[in-house]
């Protein structure tokens, strides 16, 4: 039975039936379904859940809440195996170290299809094949893109939220890249920007935002963006930009 495990934007598990997150006992089954989906590859512990669970405060009875809220999930995955939910397709499994996953073979999970997409991306255009490399760019900065576990604030989600940014991050730049290269030097930029408002620290989205600015053109937008980046990275870094993005401003005669 293959599935497609979706635990980007709103959770879904499709198999011979559809499994939604509205079946899934509220945000606490949310939580349990995606550490067991995206961690398949280990066992989770029970402490883990339950930090994911109650991050400020345990109850004397977590144990057992873990316990049955697994079970929960167990059973509504068998629903959407179409076994009723009895445990003839039983893939959630206990084992030494917590509760594991055992995904049937050719199984999908999004956040891994958006990070093998963006790593074939980048292999692609660094080899020149930019129209196949842009196409895996694209798949991956739009499954990226989409909302993890909303509401979710454990430590567990905010590193996955992060893993999740990072991959729409790498993304951005691999098409603001492959747009310079085909001389769209206007949507490079606006994929460079966007880039920037993710993560302002990032230098190599800068350089490609200012040459993209000077290239369609825009050099005064190029300079803005150029002066706030070193004013932030003075502020709140106590840096200078780096070497790199220091040549290439003033190899496009960027004021300092």
């Amino acid at each position: 039975m293959l599935l497609r495990i979706h635990v980007l934007g709103p959770m879904l598990l499709e198999g011979s039936k559809v499994l939604t997150e509205g079946q899934l006992h509220g945000r606490q089954g949310r939580v349990v379904l995606a550490m067991l989906a995206v961690e398949h590859r280990r066992a989770v512990s029970p402490d883990e859940i339950a930090e994911e669970l109650w991050p400020r405060e345990m109850p004397a009875a977590w144990p057992g809440a873990v316990k049955v809220l697994v079970s929960k999930v167990r059973s509504a995955i068998g629903r959407a195996l179409g076994d009723g939910g009895h445990g003839r397709a039983n893939l959630v499994v206990a084992v030494q170290g917590g509760y594991r996953f055992v995904l049937p073979p050719g199984t999908s999970v999004d956040l891994e299809v958006a990070a093998a997409a963006v790593h074939r991306a980048e292999t692609l255009i660094a080899k020149g094949n930019l129209e196949a490399g842009g196409a895996e760019a694209l798949t991956a900065s739009m499954i990226a893109s989409r909302p993890f576990l909303p509401g979710a604030d454990g430590p567990w989600a905010t590193m996955t939220r992060d893993r999740a940014g990072d991959i729409r991050i790498r993304a951005l730049e691999c098409l603001a890249r492959l747009w310079l290269v085909k001389g769209d030097a206007g949507q490079a930029a606006r994929d460079a920007e966007a880039i920037l408002r993710l993560d302002p620290f990032r230098e190599s989205a800068l350089r490609l935002a200012i040459e993209a600015h000077v290239t369609a053109g825009d050099r005064p937008v190029a300079a803005h963006a150029y002066r706030r980046s070193r004013e932030l990275l003075a502020k709140e870094l106590g840096i200078e930009p780096s070497p790199e993005t220091e040549e290439i401003a003033r190899r496009l005669g960027l004021p300092a």
